[in-house]
């Protein structure tokens, strides 16, 4: 490519999604998956195009919007875990009711840690966890404010096959129990096999596998090559 040339990263991207449907996005590395849950969550800003979450028009809102409607509405597990280092385990799942005010935040961290198998390690820092204890704790953290929509990003990546079976169960129980609507990017067959629906993403684009209804989420994103 040419200097300045623009690098299209999503392009003719339409998709919705419903409450309560559980989506898997599936794609060779460098596709955009992971591209496209941080537009998703309002982490990252399109070129063009409109990305709305419950009728709300997600880039209307400036940043301090964005992140109130993602403290009110979203979940989000990071495939890098992004824990803070200085709290425990239980201190980071606290934190996300602590800001949003929420009443016996201890109680519901405390128990949304032994629904993944953490409640002997609530008192360890990250630096004392293994991967795929941190990555529980992350899921924990998602989790624990009962999301409207939760976002993860290999969430199983860093898991053992028990670990992650257990986690993959927990995942739907709570899209069941809550109607929260999951969407996630995995290469975990399992996983993407128990979703309404399997959208596959290649070259910036949607190759769509089951049921598809294309419209509401738009999203559009270039990037310069010196970006």
């Amino acid at each position: 490519m040419s200097e300045g040339k623009p690098l299209i990263i999503l392009h003719d991207i339409n998709l919705k999604v419903s409450q309560g449907e559980s989506v898997a996005i599936v794609g060779a590395s460098g596709s955009g998956k992971s591209t496209l849950l941080g537009l998703l969550a309002g982490l990252d800003t399109p070129s063009s195009g409109e990305v709305f979450i419950n009728s709300q028009e997600l880039f209307s809102l400036d940043e301090d919007g964005r992140a109130a409607l993602r403290g009110e509405m979203l979940g989000f597990v990071f495939q890098s875990f992004q824990l803070l280092p200085a709290l425990t385990a239980l201190e980071n799942v606290m934190l996300p009711l602590e800001l949003s005010g929420t009443r016996n935040a201890r109680d519901k961290a405390l128990n949304i840690l032994d629904r993944v198998a953490l409640s002997d390690r609530v008192g360890h820092y990250p630096k004392q966890l293994s991967g795929g204890e941190q990555q529980r704790v992350a899921i924990a953290r998602a989790f624990v404010t009962q999301p409207a929509l939760l976002l993860a990003d290999e969430p199983t990546g860093n898991l053992d096959t028990d670990t992650g079976a257990k986690v993959i169960d927990l995942m739907f129980e709570l899209n069941r129990e809550q109607r929260t609507t999951l969407m996630m990017v995995t290469h975990d067959e399992a996983l993407a096999g128990r979703c309404d629906r399997r959208i596959k993403l290649a070259s910036g684009k949607f190759i769509m596998e089951g049921n598809a209804d294309d419209r509401n989420i738009g999203v559009l994103l270039k990037k310069h090559e010196h970006d």
